[in-house]
């Protein structure tokens, strides 16, 4: 019995070992200017009180591309208020600034899917495509 949680400690700490590193690849090869580019789009956002909340989402969106190996996002499970808001918004997010973060995420994956050793961050920037196209709704955890 004495085993299993010294193997279930390796384990975690192999997990925690590799998604630092490659939450340090995904910022170097690219992760930085994608997230400034979030940062920036919901500074601007703010500027209007109508884009207060796209621009909260976009800011809160681009520290999580800090580091996005080990986040995981679901569904938040608000009231059906909540997610009908959700909805609207992902709408109105997807027909403005979410098909160009999509794009944003779809070609730097491409170009990081060329090589194999930008496969895993290629993967992660398929990932976030969703995320980028309708962010409302979802909460994001680590792992």
């Amino acid at each position: 019995m004495r085993d299993t949680p010294i193997i279930m400690n390796a384990t975690s700490a192999l997990t925690s070992t590799g998604n630092v590193l490659g939450n340090l690849l995904f910022f170097i090869f690219g992760g930085f200017f994608i997230s400034l580019s979030y940062i920036f789009g919901g500074l601007l956002l703010c500027l209007t009180i109508i884009g207060i909340p796209f621009g909260y989402q976009c800011i809160k969106l681009g520290i999580a591309m800090l580091a996005p190996f080990g986040l995981r996002f679901e569904s938040s499970g608000k009231s059906m208020a909540g997610s009908i808001v959700a909805a609207i918004f992902n709408v109105i997010w997807a027909l403005t600034f979410g098909i160009v973060l999509a794009l944003e995420h779809c070609l730097c994956g491409i170009f990081l899917a060329i090589t194999i050793i930008g496969l895993p961050l290629a993967t992660q920037h398929f990932k976030l495509i969703t995320l980028a196209f309708a962010p409302f709704g979802k909460t994001l955890t680590r792992n």
